[in-house]
């Protein structure tokens, strides 16, 4: 019998324009209960809306919470970088309606008690709301129920993401709006909202402790070991501007590594994922040189155009390779190994885009 993750995964790929707030798929999540205490600080104030922690809560409840904070961090960070920078992202720019859904049967089938201790019921839930984005605007909330969209009855129950992202997609690919229904405390509600641009990627949030990102050209998945390595969520940002960076440039499509590191991160968003499939360098080139400078240099407007300060790029990197230097199996460095020549070029980029604010010229490489 196949898993909620396996009979959703089709979905996966469909979902980048459609239902959620970051592009970043609707499909089960993937719950680590190993976690400890890890990631526990990172909550925002998008969880506030959950019923507060307990003494007595199961172990798969207090994993969930974990996961939800670990989440919402990663696509809170992710949601200027994807919002701000369509036009670096060329022929990846797409219709997002600004926010994100799930229903009790989001989590992996032991989670779903869990998830329903959380509020999830079997109708959507609105999770996060896009700050600035046309679903913010129009008023949507976290919290609010999905009922309908069009005038049609949103799908309720096991396969509802799935199922709503397929009659969002082509909504979202030609219009400039949807009118959408909501419930609200038990109220009905309509809300017409304006369609955001947007990098049309996917972002994941990997089950491993390795410090380690990856981009397979639709998606870039940052791995939990990673996420505790950085110290702020500007470094967060640094990591995923230079993966997103890697995706608009095509360089998964042109190192032919598009179905290795896709097949890497489908692994390592599962419960258990096979950590023995990552000895080594777990089948990944190392990035050129010249390649790697280059999506430095996009990262890097990608960054200032979404308001994160760049000048902390070269210390966040140079920590980073310290710590985790090429010799270290599925480290970051290991495939991305050029560290002086990224340097010298990131510091050069950031006089560059120092300048051009200074001056109140276009951020563009």
């Amino acid at each position: 019998m196949r898993s909620p993750l396996q009979r959703f995964s089709l979905f996966r790929q469909l979902a980048g324009l459609s239902l959620v707030l970051l592009a970043a798929g609707c499909s089960t999540t993937a719950v680590n209960s190993n976690r400890g205490g890890e990631g526990e600080g990172d909550v925002d104030n998008s969880t506030a809306s959950m019923p507060a922690a307990t003494a007595f809560e199961s172990p798969q409840l207090k994993a969930l919470r974990i996961l939800t904070a670990q989440q919402d961090r990663l696509y809170r960070v992710a949601a200027p970088l994807l919002v701000n920078n369509a036009p670096l992202c060329r022929n990846f720019a797409r219709n997002l309606i600004g926010f994100s859904a799930k229903n009790q049967y989001s989590y992996s089938e032991d989670y779903v008690q869990a998830a329903q201790a959380l509020g999830f019921g079997e109708q959507l839930q609105i999770t996060g709301v896009l700050p600035d984005s046309g679903a913010s605007r129009a008023g949507v909330m976290r919290g609010d129920l999905l009922t309908s969209v069009e005038g049609k009855a949103m799908p309720q129950g096991p396969k509802a993401e799935p199922d709503a992202a397929a009659i969002l997609a082509p909504l979202v690919a030609k219009r400039t709006s949807v009118k959408l229904g909501l419930t609200r405390a038990g109220k009905s509600l309509v809300a017409s909202v304006p369609l955001t641009q947007a990098c049309g990627f996917g972002i994941e949030l990997g089950n491993t402790d390795n410090v380690n990102a990856y981009a397979d050209g639709r998606r870039v998945l940052v791995t939990r070991g990673m996420l505790n390595f950085t110290r702020s969520d500007t470094e967060l940002a640094y990591v995923l501007a230079k993966e997103l960076a890697h995706n608009a440039l095509r360089y998964p499509l042109r190192m032919r590594m598009t179905a290795t590191v896709g097949g890497i991160i489908d692994n390592l968003v599962r419960i258990s994922p096979d950590t023995s499939t990552l000895n080594g360098s777990g089948g990944v080139k190392p990035m050129p040189k010249d390649m790697d400078v280059a999506a430095d240099t996009v990262a890097l407007y990608m960054l200032a155009r979404a308001g994160y300060d760049v000048q902390g790029a070269h210390a966040f990197w140079q920590r980073l390779a310290d710590q985790y230097p090429a010799s270290v199996p599925n480290g970051y460095t290991a495939i991305h190994p050029s560290t002086a020549a990224r340097m010298a070029t990131i510091d050069r980029i950031v006089g560059n885009i120092q300048s051009k604010v200074a001056k109140k010229q276009p951020l563009f490489p």
